[in-house]
């Protein structure tokens, strides 16, 4: 890397003398705009609009326009008079708490490097940094402008990130907020089951271009002379979300088998929630008393006619236990006579 900035970090009496490296660079695939049919580079030039003459770098000035076809021209000693007091420093400010700084203000990041005998200043700075939880508020300039900017800690580095200034955020006008829209207690507890199914912990090397890789791979067929032969892709148009709570539950459907997760019981898919929970529980509850009900009739039934068949059994026995015993009876009267 190479530096693009030179000076130090003020820190109370404390001065490191760093040097500034850019943090991040883009990845974006860059090109050219060429002739289609000799692949000649297109060339600009730079002419007045007033003469029509070729202008050259050293003849161009930075001009402001302040309406009615009028412009102020500023030279180069113009700014130079600017009050850039922080022209090589890094001011420290104040220290804050990191959830305090809104992302939105983040702008560019750039790693500090400390230069000569800094080394331990810098450490020093670094780990009180790490202990205290805070991030430092500075001012520093760059590129012929002020800008404020944190400096904290990442990877054992010192990390500068510009911000923009407040009155640079635009601020929301939109007609929808005026509003008054209702959210409905399922419809929220469905969105929170569709969250907590999306759940994971933020890993950033697991996301990639696909982009700018298939574009990749077409300049390098083109280099090599092949013919890259890349299968139609059929994406199915998102249908129009009719009911909230059915695209909400076959949301998490999907997010479930995305993960490899079995679908809920009863084919819905869905995470239970607090007013799913109790529904079911209620159901379930009706379903089982109903299905006592037919269950005990059913055996009264079965029983009554196993009864009748156990009394008309019963009374045959008798009977013929009777027609048996008659005769014996008259055969033992007929014996007394015979004795007496």
């Amino acid at each position: 890397m190479r530096a693009i900035w030179k000076g130090a970090v003020s820190f109370g009496l404390v001065s490191i003398a760093v040097k500034l490296y850019s943090a991040t660079e883009e990845k974006d695939i860059r090109f050219h705009q060429v002739h289609r049919e000799d692949g000649g580079r297109i060339r600009y030039k730079r002419t007045c609009s007033v003469c029509g003459e070729e202008v050259t770098y050293d003849d161009i000035a930075k001009g402001y326009d302040i309406g009615g076809g009028e412009m102020v021209i500023l030279t180069d000693e113009d700014f130079a008079e600017l009050p850039l007091t922080s022209s090589r420093a890094i001011d420290v400010l104040e220290f804050v708490p990191a959830e305090q700084v809104d992302p939105i203000l983040y702008n560019k990041a750039y790693f500090l490097e400390p230069e000569g005998t800094a080394t331990k200043p810098y450490v020093l700075l670094r780990d009180a940094l790490t202990d205290s939880e805070r991030v430092a508020i500075v001012k520093v300039a760059l590129r012929q402008r002020e800008q404020l900017a944190t400096l904290r800690v990442r990877e054992g580095v010192l990390l500068l990130n510009t911000m923009l200034w407040p009155d640079e955020i635009r601020t929301p006008d939109f007609g929808f907020l005026d509003e008054d829209l209702k959210v409905r207690p399922p419809e929220l507890a469905m969105a929170s089951s569709l969250i907590d199914s999306m759940a994971g912990e933020f890993e950033p090397d697991v996301f990639t271009d696909d982009y700018r890789a298939a574009l990749q791979e077409v300049i390098d067929a083109k280099v090599e002379g092949r013919e890259v032969v890349q299968p139609e892709e059929v994406e199915e148009a998102p249908a129009a979300a009719v009911d909230l709570m059915a695209a909400l539950k076959a949301s998490v459907e999907r997010a479930r088998a995305a993960r490899g997760e079995e679908p809920a019981r009863g084919g819905g898919g869905a995470e239970p929630t607090p007013i799913s929970s109790a529904r079911s529980a209620q159901k379930a509850a009706a379903q089982k008393k109903a299905a006592k009900a037919p269950a005990k009739k059913t055996a009264e039934k079965k029983a009554a006619p196993k009864k009748a068949a156990a009394k008309k059994t019963a009374a045959k026995k008798t009977t013929e236990a009777e027609k048996k015993a008659a005769p014996k009876k008259t055969a033992a009267k007929k014996t007394a006579r015979k004795t007496a």
